[in-house]
């Protein structure tokens, strides 16, 4: 009985195929965990000093001691702050205008984006192009004519909005719609159109097509369009500090710059406590809500 033996040679030619691959990979990894590292430095420094400047007191960010320390921890400028009715009053309005932002954003851009993704008619893909162009002009230009829109209604019906925080409702859509109904437009032409030419030939409106099959199955699209309109609502700096002026209807961005800063005295233990707690509700937000809704309503949408 004999037998054969058999001799691969392609067998070394593999293994040193292998090796590269796997030094090339190793090598990429040492890379990727350099520039991630580099990255979380500088995303997590400032929030970091933020933090402990908040804790302590106005003679210690003074002194001339190590301000990456806290030597006399304290929790004066959290308890001044939101005992303060000022500060609750700049958190309330920023309340108030970000809540009705969102539901005015949603209400116009998503029957818009499904206007323009799935009911073809005449000049509908250039709209849609000029939707989003609108949103790439800087709002340091956008606030000049809404200002003198705002002005010459004021003069003609003697209804003013300037100086009161509800026309940051009529303005904050004008950074927030056109760019959520562009979110909205890639998801909606991303369903398949026999669901809704299913839905038509059932009997179904628009309307209800829209409602019951586009916004269910569009859902992760609608959350992130949702985070978007709240989060520049709530973190606008520009268009508040010029259509309010009065302390009573400024938001959070704006008012705890002008009450926090007096001249060329800074009270840096403050001004850094009131951006800790002005940055928490959209950190909340995107901590515990994006991406555990996004992975769930995703993988709801795909099965079955």
């Amino acid at each position: 009985m004999t037998s054969t033996i058999v001799i691969d040679k392609a067998a070394p030619t593999r293994a040193v195929k292998y090796g590269s691959m796997s030094r090339d990979r190793t090598w990429a990894l040492r890379w990727s965990y350099f520039f991630l590292t580099l990255f979380a430095v500088f995303s997590l420094v400032p929030p970091i000093y933020m933090l402990i400047t908040s804790l302590k007191s106005s003679a210690e960010i003074s002194a001339a001691t190590n301000p990456w320390w806290v030597f006399h921890p304290t929790l004066s400028n959290y308890v001044e702050l939101l005992s303060s009715n000022q500060f609750l009053t700049f958190f309330r309005n920023s309340a108030f205008v970000s809540i009705f932002v969102v539901t005015i954003t949603m209400l116009i851009s998503i029957p818009a984006a499904f206007a323009l993704s799935r009911m073809r008619f005449w000049g509908s893909a250039t709209l849609a192009t000029g939707v989003f162009l609108t949103y790439l002009i800087p709002d340091s230009l956008l606030f000049l004519p809404l200002f003198k829109m705002f002005a010459v209604f004021g003069d003609w019906t003697g209804i003013q909005l300037i100086n009161r925080w509800y026309v940051l409702l009529f303005v904050y859509p004008t950074l927030t719609v056109p760019f959520c109904t562009w979110i909205m437009i890639g998801y909606f032409a991303s369903i398949p159109k026999e669901l809704d030419e299913a839905a038509i030939i059932d009997g179904a409106s628009w309307f209800q097509t829209l409602t019951r099959i586009f916004i269910p199955v569009a859902m992760p699209g609608l959350i992130a369009a949702t985070i978007f309109a709240f989060t520049v609502s709530w973190a606008q700096f520009l268009y508040p500090l010029v259509f309010t002026t009065s302390t009573d209807q400024l938001v959070l961005p704006v008012g705890i710059i002008t009450s926090l800063i007096k001249g060329d005295v800074f009270n840096w233990g403050q001004i850094m406590t009131g951006a800790l707690l002005g940055a928490a509700p959209p950190l909340i937000i995107y901590a515990f809500l994006m991406d555990y809704y996004i992975a769930g309503l995703t993988a709801g949408a795909t099965k079955g």
